[in-house]
């Protein structure tokens, strides 16, 4: 994967700027990209040294989440991006941090990865629809399960959905 920003989060994220949570953020090159479109962005990550030329730019919140507790319990945000992680047991966690009517956007990789290359384990891939069930109850502004021929050739799984106003 190159530095550049996700070509989804790009699409979809709203054009008016709120706040954003980047979970897995990484060496930030999707939060980059949305403190440069003026959104007020935190990002969490358990990688103290790719996260540290970031701190400048936004909130980062170093923390393990597969292993510790969520570091964000009750905070809400008006979009949440997930990209390139998957742990399924913050699958209901993420949705909680979404504000009614904000955007949830999250792209990985998906089954059929493992016979190209890595990730591999299905830990770490996304089952057929999966993301449109975690979702069911969403609005689904936009969603793919796909092979992406080229040269980062990949099965990846993509969705853009609004949570509800009500209680979902």
């Amino acid at each position: 994967m190159s530095g550049a920003p996700s070509a989804w989060l790009q699409r979809f994220a709203p054009a008016t700027p709120g706040t954003a949570l980047d979970v897995a953020c990484g060496s930030g090159r999707n939060l980059r990209w949305l403190v440069e479109a003026n959104w007020q962005v935190t990002g969490v990550d358990r990688d103290a040294a790719a996260t540290a030329p970031l701190q400048s730019l936004a909130k980062i919140v170093e923390a393990d989440v597969e292993n510790g507790p969520w570091p964000l319990t009750g905070q809400q945000f008006d979009l949440v991006v997930v990209c390139n992680y998957l742990w399924r047991p913050l699958f209901d966690t993420i949705r909680s941090s979404v504000k009614p009517g904000g955007l949830l956007i999250w792209e990985t990789f998906a089954d059929g990865q493992q016979a190209i290359g890595r990730p591999s384990r299905p830990d770490f891939l996304l089952q057929r629809g999966e993301l449109l069930r975690v979702c069911h109850d969403w609005r689904i502004v936009a969603y793919e399960d796909l092979f992406e021929d080229g040269v980062n050739a990949r099965f990846v799984q993509r969705v853009a959905a609004v949570r509800p106003l009500s209680a979902a």
